[in-house]
């Protein structure tokens, strides 16, 4: 395996220094310059690439790095002076320039920072004492997670990294696996977020529709948001059924039976979680995070125009959350350094030392999304999106009643593709407007297959934001977690496109909803049949 490993990395080596060597001639007419593979399949190429090598070599790093350089060089037309050029300046200095990224890398930070000051206060430390004598079993906990994931639905990163670090030591004491952690916050991140009214999701869909109230929209758009609420069915079912199926069940039996959390991949280093004071409680946890929770609900309303006269929902639709929430987050900082001092659990010292120590904790995320939305710039250069929506506009005539699967199905391709769920429901929504009239029934249905479809598409990207998120917080290695969690996902995806196309045809929110909760159910019982799912239940009890 190693050495088919490295003859493939040789092999790749080898290819990309030749086109890096190679010239092609290209025409330059003097207008505004354009790759030939502009708009064209070629441009869901790279992605597909640093998808694909991840998943083989389990390795994103020169995974994600040979997908950024492909697309540079097709976006070059193979001209080796432009592709550097395209690499550094129109990729990864455009991506850590930009306001918004800038922003969330900020609120990244910031949050380890947070975490790694709970740790050392020993708040995350009680909280699992204190797990271990009221949660019993691992069904337990696993809801428990869950629960506490649907809770925090103000926004997806707040979500993972949150979830995660208050749940690890309770999921480690109970013996499950971080890949099965890492699924539980990206399945419940991103899909509470988008039938959540106040969020930073609902912000961004009601700021993408002209001509309407988006919050309202939004809202009428909840019901027919098939792949978020049949995620939670899946989630309980699995939960409650106490089985697991693809690679997930290896990483299970092997938490479960050998104490080994993680299976393979990079096991994230836990030992300075160990050094925590012994005088912290629950309270050191709790209260941090209610703290932090406030104060990015203030920051994000604050920016919003709250403060200056704007209703909490306009606020909400109004705010920019790569603001709000580092503006949020730097104020709770100062806060529980405060408080953690005058409790006497952390010295002025100790909380300093905590700063370094959280950003440590952050760079492997940050490395990722650094280059996951490097990825992305290069894709928008190539015009993946302009040829997903040229492909959409000549697919829609004499498709009515198939449109909505087909959007969900596009949604989840195009996220899928270039890791964003925002981007792709920016794509689709105006397509959508143009295709259907706003007082159709299908209109509504529309919008939110394609919301479901990004949402769906995002939770499978190893290159998406949320998926790199809900890794760091559960401390999986990010292989680990798309490969386990890639079958429960696709299981979910097949059922809301089969719900989509009872939508379309009965062109009711509740009646294929009903359906789809049936159908989710039944599928699982055939899983659980077909995989042995019965002796694993069995087992655990």
């Amino acid at each position: 395996m190693k050495r088919s490993r490295r003859l493939l990395a040789t092999v790749l080596l080898v290819i990309l220094i030749t086109c890096l060597l190679s010239v092609c001639a290209f025409a330059d007419d003097g207008g505004e310059y354009q790759s030939r593979m502009y708009a064209t399949f070629w441009a869901l190429v790279p992605p597909i690439i640093a998808i694909v090598l991840a998943l083989i070599t389990k390795e994103v790093y020169s995974s994600l790095f040979i997908g950024i350089v492909a697309g540079a060089l097709f976006y070059s037309n193979f001209n080796p002076v432009m592709t550097l050029n395209t690499l550094v300046q129109d990729g990864l200095i455009s991506g850590l320039t930009d306001a918004w990224n800038a922003g969330i890398f900020l609120f990244l930070v910031l949050l380890g920072i947070i975490v790694a000051l709970i740790n050392k206060a020993g708040g995350s430390a009680a909280f699992g004492r204190w797990a271990q004598t009221h949660i019993h079993t691992r069904v337990g906990a696993m809801f428990a997670t869950f629960v506490l994931g649907i809770l925090i639905f103000i926004d997806d990163y707040f979500n993972c990294l949150t979830v995660g670090s208050v749940m690890r030591p309770v999921t480690d004491g109970h013996r499950i696996s971080r890949a099965k952690l890492a699924y539980l916050i990206d399945a419940t991140a991103a899909p509470v977020c988008m039938i959540a009214p106040i969020s930073s999701w609902a912000a961004a869909v009601s700021g993408m529709v002209d001509g309407q109230d988006g919050i309202a929209l939004f809202c009428r758009a909840i019901p027919y948001n098939y792949y978020s609420l049949l995620t939670f069915v899946f989630i309980l079912g699995i939960i409650f059924l106490k089985f697991d199926y693809g690679p997930m069940k290896l990483h299970e039996k092997n938490a479960r039976e050998n104490g080994d959390l993680f299976t393979c991949g990079q096991q994230i280093d836990t030992e300075n979680e160990l050094d925590y004071s012994p005088r912290g409680r629950v309270c050191d946890l709790i209260i941090p995070i209610v703290i932090l929770i406030a104060l990015c609900v203030i920051g994000i309303i604050y920016v919003g125009g709250f403060f200056d006269g704007e209703s909490f929902i306009l606020a909400f639709g109004n705010t920019d959350a790569s603001l709000g929430l580092p503006w949020g987050s730097i104020v709770a900082l100062v806060v529980i350094i405060l408080y953690l001092i005058c409790r006497r659990v952390v010295t002025f010292k100790e909380a300093m030392a905590c700063i370094p120590k959280g950003f440590v904790a952050m760079v492997p995320a940050l490395l990722i999304l650094t280059f996951a939305i490097t990825l992305k710039n290069i894709t928008g250069l190539l015009g993946a999106s302009t040829f997903v929506a040229t492909q959409m506009e000549n697919a829609a005539p004499g498709l009515t009643m198939l449109l909505p699967a087909i959007i969900f199905v596009v949604g989840c391709l195009l996220a899928f593709a270039t890791g964003t769920s925002w981007g792709t429901f920016g794509i689709l929504i105006p397509i959508v407007t143009d295709a259907f009239p706003p007082d159709s029934p299908l209109f509504i249905i529309g919008i939110s297959a394609c919301l479901a479809g990004a949402v769906c598409g995002d939770h499978c990207s190893p290159i998406s934001d949320t998926t790199i998120m809900s890794s760091a917080g559960a401390q999986c290695d990010h292989v680990n977690h798309v490969s386990t969690q890639l079958p429960y996902a696709l299981t979910v995806a097949g059922v809301s496109f089969v719900t989509y196309l009872v939508a379309g045809r009965v062109q009711n929110a509740y009646i294929p909803l009903i359906f789809g909760i049936v159908l989710t159910i039944v599928v699982l019982l055939i899983l659980r049949a077909v995989t042995g799912g019965k002796k694993q239940a069995q087992s655990e009890k």
